[in-house]
């Protein structure tokens, strides 16, 4: 990999714009079928909810699989992830007015908690 390729690839701010134009545009497709602004707002919302997502969410696991010791620091870290994340959407999109939230909210709590319990593995496993 050359080398401004791998200084992107550890960017924070390319992962954070992936995050915003992905999952952004997930919610307009979610909500294509309500009228306008419905849909471009849950985008703008659910792109500026997961980038700021991406940015905390690998320090947040770092942190809670240290706090966790056993199993419990294996199920716990994705655990909390998910239902916070959970709530997090769903409040921010209710507030937002976004029609279809269930749909909205689907595929990106997918993705961050299936990144959460994948890199928990790697740190828990890892561990002496």
């Amino acid at each position: 990999m050359s080398g401004t390729l791998a200084r992107l690839a550890r960017s924070s701010a390319v992962h954070m714009g992936f995050a915003f134009l992905a999952m952004g545009g997930w919610a307009v497709f979610a909500n294509r079928g309500h009228a306008m602004p419905g849909p471009l707002l849950a985008g703008l919302v659910q792109g500026f909810l997961s980038a700021a997502i991406t940015l905390f969410l690998k320090r947040a696991i770092e942190w809670l699989v240290a706090q966790f010791g056993g199993i419990a620091g294996l199920v716990l870290p994705p655990l909390i992830a998910c239902l916070t994340s959970l709530t997090l959407l769903s409040a921010i999109h209710a507030l937002a007015g976004t029609p279809e939230i269930l749909a909205t909210i689907a595929l990106p709590l997918t993705v961050a908690t299936s990144y959460a319990a994948l890199y928990t593995y790697t740190l828990w496993s890892a561990r002496p």
